[in-house]
């Protein structure tokens, strides 16, 4: 009965999401449109510092990674915070649906719409910027980044349950660019100062981006950027658990 309202929710909230046309158009294009925009004033030949990776290679893996970023975290957390504000959540307590079934079904139904995000940024890499790889790459590629994207589906709901619906965009945005800044979907870390970079390399978004980039140089994820996804999974979807319980003991 409990995988039933699971699957049931991840399909209700699948479809919800594809007919928001604008939160598709925005997660799927805007990425791809940065993307452009950062490589075309890179040169083709340089290298990103203590990699063999170019500019347009790494900002492919690094531009598809903030696309899904974006439609997870961004996402999630307004939703869920107008979905408590409307007494939606307050409806779901009545059934059978436990509440890591809730979480498992918000982080499962947003990591299903970060495909597209991922896959036009890599058409637009490779038709517009030329960027060359392996078949078993791509296929690769794709599968680390959407895998990744959980980890801060899960960070979406748990900052839907801490902010109130009023309040929940600007806390997500100052959260969502200080991960990508600071985790160095924007720029190469390497170019960061010695004490910023020892604090890039333990965020989530480092770790997530270094997943693809250990891909594209035809190497598999390092075990430690693993490690701090699943810790900083745990975490968060723990934390989310935890704060729709708490929320339930409240109503």
């Amino acid at each position: 009965m409990t995988n039933f309202f699971s699957w049931t929710l991840i399909r209700l909230e699948v479809t919800r999401t594809l007919r928001n046309k604008k939160f598709m158009f925005f997660s799927i294009i805007y990425p791809s449109v940065i993307y452009l925009l950062i490589s075309g004033t890179q040169n083709t030949t340089d290298k990103v510092p203590h990699t063999d990776l170019t500019l347009q290679a790494f900002f492919m893996v690094s531009m598809a990674s903030f696309g899904a970023l974006t439609a997870v975290l961004m996402g999630n957390s307004e939703r869920i915070a107008k979905e408590r504000e409307k007494g939606w959540v307050r409806q779901l307590r009545l059934t059978a649906l436990p509440s890591r079934g809730y979480v498992l079904a918000k982080i499962a139904s947003a990591a299903m719409v970060t495909l597209p995000c991922i896959v036009v940024v890599f058409l637009v890499a490779a038709a517009v910027k030329h960027v060359r790889l392996d078949a078993w790459q791509w296929f690769a590629l794709v599968g680390v980044i959407w895998a990744g994207s959980l980890v801060f589906a899960a960070l979406g709901v748990a900052i839907g349950y801490i902010a109130s619906g009023d309040a929940v965009r600007p806390i997500t945005m100052i959260i969502y660019f200080a991960l990508s800044i600071l985790g160095g979907l924007w720029m190469p870390s390497a170019t960061f100062p010695q004490w910023l970079q020892n604090i890039s390399e333990w965020l989530p978004t480092h770790a997530y981006a270094s997943l693809g980039q250990a891909v594209e140089m035809g190497g598999s994820p390092h075990a430690k950027d693993v490690g701090i996804l699943c810790v900083y999974f745990l975490l968060f979807a723990g934390g989310a658990a935890w704060l729709y319980r708490k929320d339930t003991l409240k109503a």
